[in-house]
């Protein structure tokens, strides 16, 4: 029996339709005046995430989190405000291309997704990979391979072996300080 698209499993991956043009598809398809300019259109097998830049703050603020509470507020104002609309459009475009549609806004420093998709990924790994996932979760950075694994990727070609390693050495560090125990002569 053949899947389709929203059901469990989603679309083979030969079945899977190209989405090169979903930039300009909603450049083009997007009100004008949600945002400044054309917004940043990320694309996987599945799930497309728009993000948009709003108009800037003119407001004066007392210091940096004042605005950023401001800038929260101003995103939260316009994930309501364009609610419906952005239904619409995401339907009309997991339709065109076969994958869920995500929003997120950008106003200053503040940039907040709304419903993004958790996409499960099966991967078999080998011990020294499932060794990494255990370290994270033993040292408390995640609360399970499968978050670690998130995380991991994030930070995928940052200094995460130097990172790993000095991980463990401080967790080597804690284990023999427990284990020795408070001197108490």
């Amino acid at each position: 029996m053949r899947r389709g698209w929203g059901s469990k499993g989603g679309w083979p991956q030969a079945d899977q339709l190209p989405a090169d043009d979903a930039g300009a598809w909603f450049a083009g398809r997007l009100p004008d005046g949600w945002f400044t300019g054309a917004p940043e259109v990320s694309v996987d097998r599945e799930e497309i995430v728009v993000v948009g830049v709003l108009p800037p703050l003119e407001d004066g603020f007392a210091d940096d989190a004042e605005r950023a509470a401001a800038e929260s507020g101003r995103i939260s104002r316009f994930r309501e405000q364009t609610r419906e609309e952005r239904i619409g459009i995401a339907r009309q475009a997991e339709h065109r291309y076969r994958r869920k549609v995500a929003w997120g806004a950008r106003l200053g420093d503040t940039e907040e997704l709304f419903t993004t998709l958790s996409a499960p990924v099966m991967t078999r790994l080998r011990q020294p990979e499932r060794k990494v996932l255990d370290t994270l979760v033993a040292a408390g950075v995640a609360r399970s391979r499968s978050e670690a694994l998130a995380w991991a990727v994030r930070l995928v070609g940052e200094h995460a072996d130097t990172w790993l390693t000095e991980l463990r050495d401080a967790m080597t560090t804690v284990d023999d300080l427990r284990r020795r125990g408070p001197d108490l002569a």
